[in-house]
């Protein structure tokens, strides 16, 4: 499954994000995986996260980080929820792209986990391939 929570630069995405990390750390029955481009969140989470940044990774575009997730998904059944601050610093900002990975990473993870990003633009920006993704 697959969730959004989009809006503007300063728009307070990433402390919404956050506060769903550390709410979702005390009623999982599985493991949370953050991952971010630097480290910004790293010190306002739960150290019961498991945090990636991208960059330790090579991480870059959006069929590197379907792979990314994917191969972290392969190898940990366990992971319920995974949380992505500022996709678009990771995957670059083609919304087509990102709305037909959205669509491959939603059949991946089917209702066994639960992927929500941080998106900087605006809901009318998008393509409707993404905006398919906004509830």
């Amino acid at each position: 499954m697959i969730k959004l929570i989009t809006g503007k630069k300063g728009t307070g995405k990433t402390k919404i994000l956050i506060d769903k990390i550390n709410e979702t750390v005390k009623s999982t029955n599985g493991n949370i995986v953050c991952i971010e481009k630097g480290d910004n969140i790293r010190r306002s989470i739960s150290y019961k996260v498991r945090w990636c940044d991208v960059e330790q990774f090579g991480i870059e575009g959006v069929e590197a980080f379907y792979g990314f997730v994917a191969g972290m998904l392969a190898g940990n059944y366990d992971i319920k929820d995974i949380f992505v601050d500022g996709i678009f610093k990771i995957a670059g900002r083609d919304y087509e792209a990102f709305g037909a990975m959205l669509e491959k990473l939603d059949k991946l993870t089917g209702e066994d986990s639960v992927v929500t990003f941080t998106v900087s633009a605006d809901v009318e920006e998008l393509s409707e391939n993404v905006k398919q993704f906004i509830k």
